[in-house]
């Protein structure tokens, strides 16, 4: 029997849970032509919920095209312009022929070049010429909205990995471009998101940057335990294996209903379950996940100074108060101003997450690992 239980990779189907408000959400922007920024800390499925949402959408709406884009590995605006030209023409033409004649209509001002592997129809590469690109690099960004007159069809992008974008030289003229051409589009649609949410968030709510007030901005929540309770319980179930409902309530609670280690502890456990799951079966997977990780987390903790480990030393002992006196002193983390800069450099590192009311750990099995090691929780 198949393991019912995804991690690390787009969930849909039966592995999905949850997110029946944002789907409607995104679904209803999709129909609307309105623009969608979704944000949230990393692993939280993003990408699994527009996945999820436009496999929905897409059923009732065959004249659509989705092309989704992950900018993860894409580092210049020049490789973004090429990525870019390839997708859209390869979402939105059947044949290689249909390829190569589209580039003679849309583009009037860019030659592309076109190389060839063994399936052309879907083994090709783009190179453009960045020169021509930097004198007319709208007739790259507006292709969607071409495309979609010429042909009388309906294309949403979505961007994964969004704030990649930042790192490109002169970004912030590259987003004045991106922004000033996309705004004008009356058919084609945007849908971006990322996993480095201080920086989506910068990117997005900030005033002074070009993509403020772009669309519709979703702020992604955990899933409530309840569902996780559910959702657990349900898949054990339907692959033949039994979990009373405490002990899923366990694995939620564990990874602090975290989307993708609710799921891989969960995955550990089924593995590890003949016919009954109980907590001893959760127990053994958390300490096989935490034996698994060892060497990334001890990494991870060799690359922090002391008083960034005391300060999550006084974070996993619910220490509110950093720049106390009482905290500054009992974990030794200098003056508040160095608070600040510790808070900083670890949400830079991606180890913890800053919201309005409240500081936690991203990774929970982190958490776990570390409560373990250094405080011998």
């Amino acid at each position: 029997m198949k393991n019912p239980f995804i991690f690390g990779k787009i969930a849909t189907g039966e592995s999905f849970t949850d997110r029946e408000e944002e789907q409607k959400r995104l679904i209803l922007n999709f129909y609307s032509g309105i623009n969608t920024v979704i944000i949230s800390p990393r692993r939280w499925g993003k990408s699994s919920l527009v996945a999820v949402a436009a496999e929905s959408f897409q059923k009732k709406n065959k004249n659509t095209r989705f092309c989704f884009l992950d900018l993860f590995n894409v580092r210049s605006e020049q490789e973004f312009y090429s990525y870019f030209t390839k997708e859209i023409l390869k979402i939105t033409f059947t044949r290689w022929e249909e390829i190569i004649n589209s580039a003679k209509i849309f583009f009037k001002q860019i030659t592309p070049k076109f190389n060839v592997g063994i399936d052309p129809n879907n083994d090709f590469s783009i190179s453009l010429d960045w020169n021509e690109i930097k004198k007319s690099p709208e007739e790259i960004l507006n292709l969607p909205e071409i495309i979609c007159k010429k042909k009388k069809i309906k294309i949403i992008v979505c961007l994964d990995e969004f704030q990649n974008i930042a790192f490109f030289e002169d970004a912030l003229a590259f987003q004045k471009k991106l922004r000033a051409n996309w705004q004008h589009h009356k058919i084609a649609s945007y849908c971006l998101y990322g996993s480095k949410r201080h920086m989506l968030t910068d990117l997005f709510e900030n005033k002074s940057m070009p993509f403020y007030k772009f669309g519709d901005v979703v702020f992604l929540e955990k899933i409530p335990e309840t569902y996780w309770i559910e959702f657990i319980s349900h898949s054990f179930e339907r692959t033949k294996k039994h979990i009373k409902k405490e002990v899923a309530q366990k694995i939620a609670q564990k990874m602090e209903n975290h989307p993708y280690f609710v799921q891989q502890l969960a995955h550990t456990a089924w593995n590890l379950t003949n016919k009954v799951c109980t907590e001893k079966e959760v127990n053994l997977a958390i300490d096989e996940l935490l034996i698994q990780h060892t060497i990334l987390f001890q990494r991870e903790v060799d690359n922090l100074t002391n008083s960034q480990i005391n300060f999550l030393k006084a974070l996993i002992n619910n220490v509110k108060q950093f720049s106390s006196s009482a905290a500054l002193m009992d974990y030794q983390l200098g003056t508040s101003g160095n608070v600040n800069r510790i808070k900083e450099a670890l949400l830079k590192k991606e180890i913890i997450d800053i919201t309005k009311n409240n500081i936690e750990f991203i990774d929970p099995l982190f958490k776990l690992w570390f409560s373990k090691i250094y405080l011998r929780i």
